[in-house]
């Protein structure tokens, strides 16, 4: 189940904890790719608020949100680049996105093997995936206060063995919303201190969602059949049995002397 784009964007534009989840999030990300100069950047779900570093350097930057989601302009004061579009049909060439990061799109899609056959087209040769999803162990996915209270949530086991199936190899990882999900002050004051602390514990320990760093593998191709499997029979190589050369016609009575 999809939330509404408005109560997305009022988290993450509106409130405090939004913001930090945001900041969090977009850390984590920019250690990972810390510029896509000239690159085809394409963002879906909620990607938006990660997706604003790329847009000085990116030969394009595109938000795809889904249809029961719903979809806002962005970014603001700028050229609009937010496509609504189906979940598992997108409006893009095949193999030409360098960098697709995927917020609150896996979790909350009704058909999460096509979507992810979706991303595995768009990429390009040389790509990059990066999958943000709640952490199955973390406190963000039991309160659904903020988004990632919402779908389903993951198991890095559980994630990576879900895209080796459709053909990617999970790279790298991290993990981020370390902080308590409350906008109380006491938290939000210690959130700097919880975000330090929790980037060097283990995902299972600690962070409210994990982000899984994906390649494309495009061998062998999809679609090639498996190699069947000959049958052997315990009989093979035997003699089958001699024909007469002069066989008697059908219905004859055999001769009597």
């Amino acid at each position: 189940m999809h939330l509404d784009v408005q109560d997305l964007r009022n988290f993450y534009y509106r409130s405090a904890l939004g913001r930090a989840a945001q900041t969090s999030l977009r850390g984590r990300m920019l250690k990972m790719w810390p510029e896509a100069k000239g690159q085809t950047v394409v963002g879906f779900g909620f990607a938006a608020p990660l997706l604003r570093p790329f847009l000085a350097d990116a030969r394009r930057v595109i938000t795809l949100m889904p249809a029961p989601q719903g979809v806002m302009p962005w970014p603001a004061g700028m050229p609009n680049t937010s496509v609504l579009t189906e979940e598992t049909l997108w409006p893009l060439e095949t193999g030409h996105v360098d960098k697709l990061v995927l917020l609150h799109g896996l979790e909350t899609c009704e058909r999460p093997s096509d979507l992810l056959e979706e991303c595995w087209r768009v990429l390009g040769p040389g790509g990059r995936v990066l999958f943000i999803v709640p952490n199955r162990a973390g406190l963000w996915a039991r309160r659904d206060r903020t988004p990632f209270g919402y779908g389903r949530p993951y198991s890095p086991g559980q994630l990576e063995a879900q895209l080796r199936k459709h053909q990617f190899l999970p790279e790298r990882h991290a993990t981020a919303l370390h902080q308590f999900p409350s906008q109380q002050r006491v938290w939000m004051k210690s959130a700097k201190l919880f975000e330090k602390v929790g980037q060097v514990l283990p995902a299972m320990l600690a962070g409210g969602a994990f982000m899984v760093e994906a390649s494309k593998l495009v061998y062998p191709p999809k679609g090639t059949p498996k190699t069947a499997r000959k049958r052997i029979s315990v009989l093979e190589g035997l003699t089958e049995p001699a024909v007469s050369r002069n066989p008697r016609p059908a219905g004859s009575m055999p001769h009597r002397g």
